[in-house]
């Protein structure tokens, strides 16, 4: 399972199967990562530095985090892709087809003014949090996107 949290200006992405349940991120930031609530991750109101740290002890990397730099993440259903925007501005977005085997992320692509910030990665995840929600299964023809996945 793959799943995101986004508060303010820092995103946390979480690969259940990379998990291995060390709790490093628990101790170290009760406010944000507590296993015994749902969804187990709530950025609202916790400190962003405190987040960082905690995720970077991470001994699995099923945990990882990043800076928003004030772009959104939407979900296009109906247009089947996932789009980033800096304001009004559209600089981003993951295709995806839906197929009886499942969902097959095949684009993905962010304007080359805003790379190296982790804009594809979130679009990436956004895509495949919603096709797991919906109980569907994710392939990979994109390149990228099957490097996230990895």
């Amino acid at each position: 399972m793959h799943r995101l949290y986004e508060e303010g200006d820092i995103t946390v992405f979480w690969d259940s199967e990379k998990c291995r349940h060390a709790k490093q991120c628990v101790t170290g930031c009760p406010e944000g990562f507590n296993i015994n609530r749902k969804p187990w991750i709530q950025l609202k109101g916790v400190d962003t530095a405190k987040v960082w740290k905690a995720v970077s002890k991470c001994p699995s990397g099923a945990l990882t985090c990043l800076y928003n730099h004030g772009v959104r993440i939407i979900m296009d259903g109906d247009g089947y892709r996932s789009v980033a925007y800096d304001g009004e501005k559209e600089i981003g977005e993951c295709c995806f087809l839906v197929t009886p085997e499942g969902w097959n992320i095949y684009h993905t692509e962010v304007d080359d003014a805003y790379g190296g910030k982790g804009i594809a990665k979130r679009l990436v995840y956004r895509v495949v949090e919603a096709a797991e929600r919906s109980g569907a299964a994710v392939k990979a023809d994109c390149w990228y996107a099957e490097k996230v996945l990895g």
